[in-house]
């Protein structure tokens, strides 16, 4: 392997330089290079850089692909070395109108390859452990260091990371997906992703949300859609905007590889809000417009073809949440709630039955008398990626709490419960935390735990009896949510688990149940005495834009990014040895170097043919990564806790399987 050097990412948004790497001896020089290697000029003179002009090919069938694949054109333009990625690998892209629908594979070279907190660590351990097997067998292991070949040049950027709402990052027309941590790995080591050359679906956004509907329920409505036209594995094209990132957050949700938001004027007006220079800005537009990458939504639209089309009318979108079982519009959420009561277990249902759907627990919280019914809200907060990144349904969240506060319903979000609790998947994986033992007692005297229907709202609903926090009276509520609400998935106790907008969940919160009708039952009444109902609590989309507008300022942004590299006290008080290897510790139970490259030689041993193998596990429906690669919380009866335990770890420090996840033994129990 030849030496390497270790590359820093630049993270402006759309265009990234890197540090190139050497070449190797069987690669050749990029055939592209002489006939469309060309300058991109500053609009006042001077230059940006070099760049490959898809222009200069002077092929139509460019000019009809969807911006999307002209990303993975590009790449493989840029990267065509006639090693990794070869002539015949462009004319496939460049071709993609035939070749589409016939499963032909690509290699994909991503600019970028962003390693998420939890599901990074063993990847990085991967890396510990592949350096140990090069030393042991002569080699350099300064070799194995990430390596990205770029030469300088601009271009679009591309990003797969270890987590699968990478795909936030489409909504700014970065094309990005989430992929394991194999793949991170190779990548990372100069390796091409091998991929299937995708279909790609078209989805046009027409006119404006009413109000009173949020981005999380075009979320929620989009993914209906696109569940029932089928996109799995196929990128999909939001032609025009409306809350991007929420949207493309969302692809795995829906079952597409990505959903990919063209860069117009509006993301160029993000991306002077958090912060970029008006220069790094004006690279962007001017690099974009000179491929023929832009899009502007004054000029009648370029003929492009898509594998298929869909439009959905924003006017047409209602309140909704994203049951256990189903999606449901808010006017339909009650008896979708007895629905699911009384309907078979599976899909739509939990079938309590009808006698037992009036039971009643009593109990005692905090020294007061309490009851507890099916539909009861245990667990609420406002969190979730979907949701927590978006700044104008968390601030509508915020003014519903005000509002319901000056009408003399409740407190403000903090005075309620809703408490910054943390930052990184939380409840939405499982690590809610224990119940208080009150309600889980509760919840086990009702009715057996293969039956209980108790709620939890995802930027979702409250609970006025929620997770136990020995430190403080006051309640603690912590929650994440996604549109993966299966049975359990959240909490073991809680099998009704719904998403919903921030707003719309704070409001479930006030109502404490799922059982309730919020646009004709009242949640209480205000200081006047009159019924209170959600209208009157909810914030219009006029003042959710100002507070927006008076609070998202780019001097938040840019005090950020310039402290992020300075770290913090905790982090720059640690001990970093130096040496190229990773020393590790025999006794960690965090991190543990894995035994897999032990074994290795210098000569691979061949294929081996696989004989009478049988299934190792044979699943039924609704098994998901969650099940298989757990990130939640390590069960005080599990395998993994019994290791934990032998080790000497006691079971209030047990954390989560993502944050064992660098040691495999934790993972394999």
């Amino acid at each position: 392997m030849p030496k390497s050097r270790v590359v820093h990412v630049n993270c402006d948004f759309v265009m990234v330089s890197f540090v190139s790497r050497s070449g190797r001896s069987s690669r050749s020089e990029n055939p592209f290079k002489k006939s469309i290697l060309r300058t991109l000029e500053k609009p006042d003179g001077g230059e940006f850089g070099k760049y490959y002009a898809l222009l200069a090919l002077d092929d139509p069938r460019i000019d009809r692909l969807p911006l999307s694949i002209k990303v993975l054109l590009e790449s493989a333009i840029r990267n065509c070395d006639e090693f990794q990625v070869k002539r015949e690998d462009v004319e496939k892209i460049i071709d993609w109108e035939n070749t589409s629908s016939k499963r032909v594979e690509i290699p994909f070279m991503p600019a970028r390859v962003l390693l998420q907190d939890f599901t990074g660590v063993p990847a990085l351990v991967d890396l510990a452990s592949l350096r140990d097997a090069v030393k042991n067998l002569g080699g350099d292991p300064e070799n194995i260091n990430p390596m990205f070949n770029t030469n300088g040049i601009l271009y679009p950027d591309g990003v797969i990371g270890t987590d699968s709402h990478t795909t936030m990052i489409d909504g700014l027309g970065v094309a990005g997906w989430g992929v394991g941590g194999i793949e991170a790995d190779a990548a990372m080591l100069g390796q091409p992703m091998s991929m299937l050359l995708r279909g790609v679906v078209g989805f046009r956004l027409l006119g404006e949300l009413r109000e009173g509907v949020t981005a999380t329920d075009l979320v929620l409505t989009v993914t209906q859609i696109l569940w029932k036209h089928g996109v799995v594995g196929k990128f999909v094209v939001k032609l025009l905007l409306a809350d991007r990132t929420t949207i493309g957050n969302v692809s795995p949700e829906y079952g597409a590889t990505m959903g990919f938001f063209p860069v117009d004027h509006v993301t160029l007006q993000y991306l002077k809000l958090i912060g970029r220079s008006d220069e790094t800005v004006s690279m962007i537009e001017s690099y974009l417009w000179a491929n023929n990458m832009f899009v502007d939504y004054g000029e009648p639209p370029a003929e492009k073809v898509f594998s298929s089309y869909l439009e959905l009318d924003l006017k047409d979108v209602e309140p909704s949440l994203s049951g256990p079982k189903r999606s449901s519009s808010l006017k339909e959420m009650k008896a979708d709630w007895h629905a699911c009561l009384n309907n078979n277990v599976g899909f739509t249902g939990f079938a309590i039955p009808v006698e037992s759907q009036s039971e009643v627990a009593e109990f005692t919280f905090n020294g007061t008398r309490e009851k507890l019914r099916h539909g009861d809200a245990v667990i609420a907060a406002i969190t979730s990626c979907t949701n927590t990144s978006n700044p104008s349904v968390m601030l509508g969240a915020a003014l519903l709490a005000k509002k319901a506060s000056e009408l003399g319903l409740e407190k403000y979000l903090d005075q309620l419960g809703f408490y910054a609790v943390g930052y990184g998947c939380t409840t939405c994986i499982g690590n809610s935390g224990d119940l208080h033992e009150a309600v889980a007692s509760a919840i086990t005297d009702i009715v057996d735990l293969s039956a209980h229907s108790f709620s939890r709202f995802h930027t979702n609903f409250f609970t006025k009896y929620v997770l136990e926090n020995p430190s403080e009276e006051s309640q603690l509520l912590v929650s994440n949510d996604q549109i993966l609400n299966f049975d359990g998935r959240v909490h073991p106790f809680t099998r009704a688990n719904y998403l919903a907008s921030p707003a719309l969940l704070v409001a479930y919160a006030l109502a404490g149940t799922a059982d309730i009708d919020l646009e004709t039952e009242p949640r209480g009444h205000g200081k006047d005495g009159r019924s209170a109902f959600l209208k009157d609590i909810w914030p219009t989309n006029e003042e959710i834009a100002n507070a927006v507008q008076s609070n998202v300022l780019p001097d938040m942004f840019r005090a950020t990014y310039d402290a992020i590299t300075e770290g913090n006290p905790l982090w720059n008080g640690l001990h970093v040895p130096s040496g190229t290897l990773y020393a590790g510790d025999s006794a960690s139970t965090y991190i543990l170097k894995e035994p897999f490259f032990g074994d290795m030689t210098t000569t691979p041993p061949g294929p081996r043919s696989v004989k009478d193998a049988h299934c190792l596990l044979y699943f039924g429906d609704s098994i998901t990564t969650d099940h298989i690669s757990p990130s939640g919380s390590i069960h005080k009866d599990s395998p993994a806790a019994k290791y934990l335990l032998e080790h000497g770890v006691d079971r209030r420090d047990f954390n989560s399987y993502g944050s064992r996840r660098g040691n495999y033994e934790v993972m394999a129990s």
